[in-house]
């Protein structure tokens, strides 16, 4: 937790059910003239359908683009690869990890946490998930990976909304809801969308985020006293008069806390990290943006499973509320107990 996060190079892992636009994303990335030097790190070259024009010199892993973008394969190892980028002239201004349509993004987020070399010189920026407005709702019922992929994303980009109603839209809409209130939604066709929209999204920047958090999670977290389970009925939709059933996923929580008043460091820190070493294996995503005791400025961490990485960011501008915020995504999480152990860290 030691450099500044803004000396890092970002790295945006992309990920995506087979077929839901990733590549047309990547291609978009790889060609446009953007000014920007990235480096794209895919699973197999192969897959990728990248157009051979665009491709200058190539040796066994590494491709180099003619907009001064790089792209390598994975053969081997993902830390290796990462390695081998920092040391090459003239740094990029960002690092795009694909991985592959059945993954599950997890293993490759928790690289830029655990290997030392990497975490110092690169830092994880925001986890994609490109999603196919069409058959994402499908995919949903019998892919355990596409739900997962939903759950981590930070940003998602809803692809293909052309080839649906403005119902179905909805529809798929409330079921990402469900899953994960807290990424930002970019309705595309042919995944266009601008690319400070997926690209360098500052860290985990919270703020933007919880700015947009819907409301209406709030008004059904308090309808029906968590019994839903032992309704004989069919509990998933519930109408609650803005036209959008809301839905209950059974096996994905996301849980989200705040106070504004500051919080004890020595009591928050040893908690956080005590809480993801038990429960690691439930919570999928963490993240926070923290106001502590007697400290000026804002400490951010995000988390994935186990794995937490954090720092101070900048200072709390003038006027501006200092409140903590934290965000839980996951199965099976203990809420209450979550809920309690954070009230305890609150200076009275």
């Amino acid at each position: 937790m030691s450099e500044a996060t803004s000396q890092k190079i970002p790295v945006t892992v992309l990920t995506g059910y087979l077929g839901a636009g990733k590549t047309t994303l990547l291609n978009r990335i790889l060609s446009e003239n953007h000014g920007k030097k990235y480096a794209v790190i895919v699973n197999e070259f192969g897959e990728i359908g990248i157009d051979n024009d665009l491709i200058i010199g190539a040796d066994e892993e590494v491709f180099e683009m003619n907009n001064g973008c790089i792209c390598c394969t994975v053969r081997g190892d993902l830390v290796r690869i990462m390695d081998g980028l920092m040391k090459r002239k003239g740094k990029f201004d960002a690092i795009i990890v694909e991985t592959t349509g059945l993954a599950d993004p997890a293993p490759v987020a928790q690289t830029f946490f655990v290997d030392e070399d990497v975490q110092k010189n690169a830092r994880l920026d925001a986890v994609v998930t490109v999603a196919d407005a069409k058959w994402l709702s499908d995919r949903l019922k019998d892919a355990p990976e596409a739900k997962n992929q939903i759950a981590f994303a930070d940003v998602i980009v809803l692809n293909k909304t052309d080839l649906v109603t403005k119902g179905e839209l909805a529809e798929v809409e409330a079921r990402i809801r469900a899953i994960n209130p807290y990424a930002k939604l970019h309705r595309t066709e042919r995944c266009s969308v601008a690319l400070a929209d997926v690209l360098d999204r500052g860290a985990f920047d919270l703020d933007r985020i919880l700015d947009i958090e819907p409301d209406f999670l709030e008004a059904d977290d308090h309808d029906h006293d968590h019994d839903h389970h032992h309704h004989g009925h069919d509990h998933h939709h519930h109408d609650h008069g803005h036209g959008l059933k809301h839905y209950h996923d059974e096996d994905m929580q996301s849980l989200s806390l705040k106070t504004d008043k500051p919080l004890d460091p020595n009591m928050f820190m040893p908690w956080l990290q005590n809480l993801v070493q038990v429960e690691g294996g439930k919570i999928l995503r963490s993240k926070g943006i923290l106001a502590f005791h007697d400290d000026d400025d804002r400490y951010v961490f995000q988390g994935v499973h186990m794995m937490l990485e954090g720092n101070h960011q900048r200072k709390w501008k003038d006027g501006e509320p200092r409140e903590s915020r934290l965000v839980f995504i996951g199965r099976e999480l203990p809420e209450e107990a979550i809920r309690k152990g954070f009230e305890s860290c609150i200076v009275s």
